[in-house]
């Protein structure tokens, strides 16, 4: 694989809805690196399976990786519920993450040259598709705010979802990230924790501006 010098790699470990990915969009925006949300990426082979339950199997999900795009993930059908539930049980296949990890770390390592690096937000970056970041970030949030951000996400899509249907569901995919065998969500050492439960968006990435800031510019 062509890995390109001299760029910025940001590496992003969150659990669901913390807030991870809108911060990741703004600093990829703001210093010019390819964005790839990892965890899409699970979201998209989700959709499928629950499309053609037939057809799904390992050869399938390699067909539909090999053809992945950036902008495939933008998806808004990949929000559902049921997407994201479905994509955290595959996820925890050791054949499918190894499918994913090849189109993550492609990305990770080989931007698009109009690009000045990259910036990978998921479960397991930090350590595992990028564990040379520059930057290493655990964002998190207390598991009800988390809740309240999904459910305000989901009811434009679903009129009918239930804050409690929410809740659940992201306790449960907690439980499933952190219990898994194959790359776990966890915090490495290395990585800086940033709590956003009490932050709006502006000040989460005026905290991690200055991070990266005094990082890259020092």
């Amino acid at each position: 694989m062509i890995k390109r010098k001299n760029i910025i790699k940001i590496a992003i470990d969150s659990p669901a809805a913390a807030g991870a990915g809108t911060l990741a969009k703004a600093i990829s925006k703001h210093y010019n690196l390819l964005y790839v949300d990892t965890g899409k990426a699970y979201r998209v082979l989700a959709l499928n399976k629950i499309k053609y339950p037939k057809k799904f199997n390992l050869s399938f999900a390699r067909k539909i990786i090999a053809k992945l795009k950036i902008k495939d993930l933008d998806d808004k059908e990949l929000l559902s519920n049921k997407i994201g539930t479905e994509a955290s049980i595959i996820a925890k296949k050791k054949s499918i993450r190894s499918l994913v990890h090849k189109f993550q770390i492609n990305f990770a390592y080989n931007p698009p040259k109009k690009y000045k690096g990259s910036c990978l937000d998921g479960r397991d970056i930090t350590y595992n598709i990028v564990p040379d970041a520059d930057l290493k970030f655990y964002i998190t949030a207390n598991v009800k705010t988390r809740a309240k951000r999904r459910f305000k996400e989901l009811k434009v899509f679903n009129k009918k979802i239930t804050y409690s249907e929410v809740l659940k569901s992201i306790k449960n995919r907690d439980k499933r990230d952190l219990n898994r065998k194959i790359a776990p969500l966890k915090k490495t050492k290395d990585s800086l924790l940033i709590n956003t439960t009490n932050l709006n968006k502006r000040a989460c990435f005026l905290k991690i501006k200055k991070i990266i800031d005094r990082k890259i510019y020092n």
